[in-house]
């Protein structure tokens, strides 16, 4: 089962640039199935409840974002995870483009 998380009501802003995603080795990972490269961009989500920065990875060309954009993230996935007693969600999206006309900095 899939885990979509709905964006449309969030305000999404980069707050670290898009950087390769790594393995323990230091060697970019790529998708399994298609072999496109891997992204991880850190960004703050925020909503009517509040704030949170998660990491999103993409698969694919870099994204062409920078830090203090606002973005829009298509299909977000949230996966949770647990490997040797420790938990978390990691979260991916098919892109992230930034909003026609949007700054964060005014």
């Amino acid at each position: 089962m899939k885990l979509y998380v709905d964006t449309a009501s969030k305000q999404v802003q980069v707050t670290k640039d898009p950087e390769p995603k790594n393995d323990q080795n230091g060697n970019q990972r790529s998708e399994k199935n298609t072999g496109r490269l891997m992204w991880s961009t850190q960004v703050f989500v925020l909503d009517e409840t509040g704030g949170e920065i998660i990491t999103i990875t993409t698969a694919g060309e870099k994204p062409n974002v920078t830090v203090g954009q606002l973005v829009a993230v298509e299909q977000l996935e949230a996966i949770p995870w647990a490997t040797n007693g420790r938990n978390g969600v990691a979260f991916r999206a098919i892109t992230l483009k930034p909003k026609a006309g949007t700054s964060a900095a005014k």
